[in-house]
Order: C-alpha cells, then structure tokens, then sequence
C-alpha cells in the first residue's frame, strides 16, 4: 500500500514563522521540520573582553608577588588564573561561533563548538591542578619562608577582581552553559583568592610557612571538584548524549498521546550546542499524515514545553516496520535492565 503525503516546514527565524507545504510521493511517510535560531544573550562580547583583561593583570601580578613571596599558593593561584584566561578565549571563540550562520557543509552551523570549548576547557583545568599539586608537593617536601604580607594583599586583589569578573557573567549563566561555566570559574576564583588571602593572615600571625604548600592543594580540590562536573557534562554532549534537563520520558508521552498517534519510535535527542537542543522521532499514524496545522502544533509545542530548537518528525503508516537499529538497541538494553531490577 502506497500513500502521499504532505512535507511540513515550519521555520521560525527571529520570532517570525514561514510556513511551506509541497507535496512529494513517500512511502507511508511524512515529515515535519521545525527550527529556531536564537541569537546567543547579548553583551557578553564586552564582558569576556573585560574579565579577560582583569585576569591577565591578575595571572602577571600573583606570578611576580609569588615568585617574591615564595608562595606556593599564589603561584598556584596565578597557574589557575592563567587557565581561566585561556578558558575565556576559548569560550568567547566559541560563543562568535555560533553567531554564524549555517552553511551548506555546516548545515547546523558551528554552535557546537561551545560544546567542544567547554570539553578543552575541562582538559585545560585538569593540567592545571597537576601542575599546582606538584608545586605544592614540592614546597611541603622543600619548606621555605613565605612572605605572609604579600599573599594576603595580592591574594586579596584578586579575590575583588574574580568577584567583579563572576558578576559581568551572572545575567547569562542561566541560559549558556559555556556561560555559565565563566561565571563558575571566576565565582571558584574568587573563593579561592579569599582562601589564600586567609593563609596569608595566618602566616603573619603564627610564621606557619607549611600553611601555603597546604593551602593550595585546598586550591588543587576546589577546582577538580568543579571541573569534574564540567567534564562530565562535556562529554556525555560531545558523544551526542540526552542533555541534561531534558525530559526524554515526558516527549515521548506529549507525542504518544496525540490524536491518531498510535506508536512512538526512533526518539532521538541531542545538543547542538550548550544552548540548542534537537529532537528526531517517528510517529506511527494509520490513519495517514494529520496535515500541516497538526505537526505544526506539535513542533511548536515540543518547543515551548521541553525546549527544542531542531524537531523533525516522521508520519509512518505502520504498514511496515521502519524501526532503525538504534532503537532497537535501546529497548533491548531497557528490557535487560528491567529482568535484572
């Protein structure tokens, strides 16, 4: 049995909707593509630019002081600093990135690159703690007088100037998690500034020089615990993984209760970038392809309700099994898990 069916488009760019139909001979399929292309939050251009000149003060002025003061800590501090000064560029490369348009080799365009600026940005920060933990180690073994005075006011310097940088990113945490992982870099900075500014009274009050060696492997763990969870997320994006926040459960509910949908299959969502998700999906609909209006809701709803910049849906008659080998995959590994519970 052979039907036709109509192709729906439905493109939203910049709020404005243009709708398409043409009609072309399937086999018992339709399809329904939905998009929308959001500019990424505005402003941060000047903001990266600002918080990366501050840091590079920073990074220059805690590497001169610690040298002087033989701090470890500051030292360690000013290694950090250093990787969130490239951690920013990469991150603002990547959000210019994404302002491009798509293009017919890039047809989703370079949004994903935020994906891989975030990943670099994990692997960047994991060198960085081996580095300050082998400085430390080192100090521990080989103690030396630390100047108490000059850790605690350059330290002190750099905890007001991380607070700033966290600030100019807080607006747009929220929405980017390639921004929201600047805002947490300087945020942990700052913390960690006042931590060694805090080693610094305490040298000046009691000569404990062994306090600084400790204090920056303090540094070392307060920054592997941040960056683990920016890793995590990194890579389970880069290997095309179901972003986090997006509740894959509650989609294919919304699409199997539809009216005429009989199955739901092939469900697939991914990120385009740290910002932009997608979804592809078949519906089994016997009575044949709902028309245009009715796909149209969906995609836009699948859009307002769960967040989907890219929603492509297939209309299957279910005169035949179209089920990829994917998501045959996946229900086997779910029923296997399901006997073993």
């Amino acid at each position: 049995m052979s039907a036709e069916h109509p192709h729906a488009h439905g493109h939203d760019h910049g709020g404005h909707d243009h709708a398409h139909g043409a009609h072309a001979g399937h086999s018992g399929h339709g399809h329904a593509h939905h998009h929308h292309h959001h500019a990424p939050v505005a402003g941060h251009g000047r903001a990266f630019a600002l918080a990366v000149a501050l840091n590079i003060v920073i990074v220059v002025a805690q590497g001169v002081y610690g040298v002087i003061a033989h701090s470890a800590a500051l030292l360690a501090d000013a290694g950090h600093n250093l990787s969130d000064v490239l951690g920013l560029l990469l991150a603002w490369g990547a959000t210019w990135l994404a302002t491009r348009r798509p293009s017919a080799r890039f047809t989703f365009g370079f949004g994903s690159s935020s994906i891989l600026a975030s990943l670099a940005n994990a692997a960047l920060l994991l060198v960085a703690c081996g580095a300050i933990l082998a400085e430390a180690v080192g100090r521990l073994v080989s103690p030396a007088p630390v100047a108490g005075f000059d850790v605690f006011v350059v330290a002190t310097i750099g905890m007001i100037v991380n607070g700033f940088s966290a600030w100019l990113f807080m607006s747009g945490q929220k929405d980017d998690i390639n921004i929201r992982g600047a805002f947490l870099h300087m945020a942990a900075d700052a913390g960690v500034s006042a931590a060694v500014a805090i080693s610094g009274l305490v040298i000046i009050g009691t000569g404990w020089s062994w306090v600084d060696p400790v204090m920056s492997i303090v540094v070392v763990l307060v920054i592997l615990r941040g960056t683990w969870g920016l890793l995590r997320e990194s890579v389970r994006l880069a290997l095309a993984a179901v972003p986090e926040g997006v509740d894959i459960d509650g989609i294919r509910l919304y699409l199997a209760q539809q009216h005429g949908v009989t199955d739901v299959h092939d469900l697939h969502v991914w990120a385009l970038s740290t910002t932009g998700n997608a979804l592809s999906a078949h519906l089994v609909m016997p009575a044949g392809h709902p028309g245009d209006a009715a796909l149209d809701g969906m995609v836009s709803a699948l859009g307002e309700r769960f967040r989907m910049k890219h929603v492509t849906l297939q209309v299957d008659l279910g005169t035949s099994v179209h089920r990829c080998a994917l998501d045959v995959e996946i229900a086997s590994s779910s029923a296997h898990a399901h006997r073993h519970t």
